[in-house]
């Protein structure tokens, strides 16, 4: 997974997160979580607008790159501050895995996903990958 720097300000219930090698690409919200969230959601629908524009998702520079340019570094005297942003990018095809659980876990996770009308496998790749972007 690639994670990208994206600078994370704000205060009280107004913050933004703006991604350096995204040009255009932010998030924002009433918590510094919900910014980085939202920032998450917005990084994986541009790449996947790129892409499909045939534009080519720019590299991610490293927090030592970021933190070196003084054009896109975090300005920590006002509060700014680096954050990992990762891109999951579904590759357009599924793959058959196969997995072991606990036969109890395994009915709580089949009538999870009744209940929200979903697949065992649609419930549990969604809850993979709110995991994986919770991850900050």
């Amino acid at each position: 997974m690639i994670y990208y720097v994206g600078i994370l300000d704000g205060a009280d219930d107004v913050w933004g997160v703006r991604i350096p090698d995204c040009p255009g690409c932010h998030g924002g919200g009433t918590t510094p979580e919900a910014a980085i969230s939202d920032a998450i959601s917005a990084l994986r629908e541009w790449a996947a607008e790129m892409r499909a524009d045939g534009v080519e998702v720019p590299a991610a520079r490293t927090a030592a790159e970021i933190l070196a340019d003084p054009e896109n570094r975090p300005d920590f005297a006002a509060g700014e501050s680096a954050v990992l942003i990762p891109l999951m990018l579904d590759a357009g095809r599924t793959v058959r895995a196969n997995v072991t659980f606990d036969a109890g876990l395994l009915e709580a996770i089949d009538a999870e996903a009744e209940r929200r009308g979903l697949t065992r496998s649609a419930f549990l790749a969604s809850a993979a990958r709110a995991k994986i972007e919770a991850r900050h």
